[in-house]
């Protein structure tokens, strides 16, 4: 691929971001009206004809590898996994 036809996926695709990034804004702005509405009724779930939305508390557990690796550094070091990954970067 020339740089010519290089940069013409580049502009696209960081226009393409942009737009992303607008939709995600419109959508997390819907999302808290939604939710200002059900804090307002006191509800958790509200339904329509052909939707229905929740917003309940989750309760999730999640080993602290910070204080484990603090309080018992030696056991946190048997049980380390390595990981590799490729990271897409457009600067």
């Amino acid at each position: 691929m020339s740089t010519i036809e290089m940069d013409g996926k580049i502009k696209e695709l960081r226009e393409l971001r942009r737009m992303a990034e607008e939709l995600q804004a419109e959508i997390d702005s819907l999302q808290d009206t939604i939710k200002a509405e059900m804090t307002a009724r006191n509800v958790d779930t509200l339904a329509g004809t052909d939707w229905r939305v929740t917003w309940k508390n989750v309760v999730s557990n999640r080993l602290d590898s910070s204080a484990l690796k603090k309080e018992l550094p030696e056991i946190a070091a048997r049980f380390m996994k390595q990981n590799t990954v490729r990271r897409f970067v457009l600067a």
